[in-house]
């Protein structure tokens, strides 16, 4: 299931923009179906749900998505940051929840990081747009090693 969450987050951090004015958004239909869950297209917001333990730079929230139910619940934020300077403090807001950086760029270059934390995995992308920057978040469920009913 999380290796097709993670492409569906993708879609609709793109897509999803385009088309929030659409009534009835098609693309909401089409991750519903795609994963069989619940889709949340937040918009300018932070989904519902997002897990308290993964800090977000604090700027103005471009884009919010929220895929799947329960457990199995993963997420896509874009974040509207200073200068890509922000990937500093990302990476060291990152680090002090507690969350480990196992793969990535350097954190003031455009680019990326991959996180790892007790229940989640977190991939930050710092990239340029024609407005300024974006901290890109997708935040997705670890696997748990016992058996779930």
């Amino acid at each position: 299931m999380r290796r097709r969450l993670v492409p569906v987050l993708l879609l609709a951090a793109l897509a999803a923009p385009a088309l929030t004015g659409c009534v009835g958004n098609p693309v909401e239909t089409l991750i519903e179906q795609g994963t069989g869950g619940g889709v949340e297209l937040g918009g300018g917001s932070v989904p519902e749900g997002f897990p308290a333990e993964v800090p977000l730079y604090d700027g103005e929230i471009a884009y919010g998505v929220g895929v799947g139910d329960g457990a199995g619940r993963a997420f896509n934020v874009t974040v509207r940051v200073s200068d890509q300077a922000a990937g500093e403090q990302i990476r060291a807001d990152l680090e002090a929840a507690g969350f480990t950086l196992v793969a990535g760029t350097a954190p003031d270059a455009q680019g990326g990081a991959v996180y790892d934390g007790a229940n989640w995995g977190v991939a930050v992308v710092l990239t340029q747009d024609g407005d300024g920057w974006v901290a890109n978040y997708t935040v997705t469920p670890k696997q748990s090693s016992g058996s779930q009913g």
